[in-house]
């Protein structure tokens, strides 16, 4: 079809204990630590993307600025910076495009460094692995290393939604698919990874509004992506066309 077809090795999903948040000021005492969300030393941080820089420092790179969230008002800002060709296409397509316009007067507020070929030392960094995704909410970035798994970008960038939007918005970020009908009328499909949000909300008969991750305002719902991430396992045209019809050129089939 034209489709590109990616490996991502060692790793095929997210690896949620190697995802690390920054304790500092900021976060401190707004986040909930524990298992999911791991603590992370300031200094370390700094000391790990001083090491990353310096990997960087002779690599080709691919830049990219995107929009998060398509509500104007509560907008994030990104630039992602990859090592992989592909995983910035990655991003071309999930995440929301700027037009020409947008992009001459681009100010990014977070930005996100995926070098899959960069490892951590365990012993030296703080780590528990040499794969890691560090979110610092006060530098406003994201450092992921160790692991080719395009998604730990696109829920690096959920994860600082949900610190951000109900922390300072007073929006709710949630984990749903959307569609909604001739007459305005929104359904949202709560559900973890795998479960068939994607599917439900590519309804033939209503207009997608996303399929994984959304903000909830005063005024209406809104999608946090650009494109769908849709699971293909036992896809067919006749119970899925639309998601069948999308692999095209242009798309990623990722493992």
């Amino acid at each position: 079809t034209g489709a590109l077809m990616a490996d991502t090795g060692k790793f095929t999903g997210r690896s949620p204990k190697d995802r690390y948040v920054v304790k500092d000021a900021q976060t401190e005492d707004a986040v909930w630590w524990g298992d999911i969300n791991i603590p992370f030393d300031e200094e370390k941080f700094d000391r790990l993307l001083e090491k990353m820089k310096a990997f960087l420092s002779d690599k080709d790179l691919f830049v990219r600025d995107a929009f998060a969230g398509a509500d104007p008002q509560h907008r994030l800002n990104i630039r992602v910076i990859n090592t992989w060709a592909w995983h910035n296409l990655f991003c071309h397509n999930m995440f929301l495009r700027p037009t020409q316009e947008e992009l001459e007067d681009f100010e990014h507020d977070f930005t996100i460094i995926c070098a899959p070929g960069f490892q951590a030392d365990p012993e030296t960094d703080g780590t528990k692995n040499p794969n890691f995704a560090i979110l610092n909410m006060s530098k406003r970035m994201i450092l992921i290393g160790g692991t080719g798994y395009a998604g730990e970008m696109k829920k690096g960038i959920f994860s600082v939604l949900n610190f951000i939007l109900p922390h300072e918005k007073n929006v709710l970020s949630m984990h749903c698919s959307a569609n909604v009908g001739e007459k305005g009328d929104t359904a949202i499909f709560f559900g973890l990874s795998g479960t068939g949000k994607t599917t439900l909300s590519a309804d033939p008969k209503r207009g997608l509004i996303g399929d994984d991750e959304h903000g909830w305002t005063e005024n209406g719902v809104f999608n946090f992506e650009g494109g769908c991430y849709a699971k293909v396992i036992d896809l067919s045209r006749e119970k899925e066309p639309e998601i069948w019809d999308a692999i095209r050129f242009g798309s990623i089939v990722e493992n």
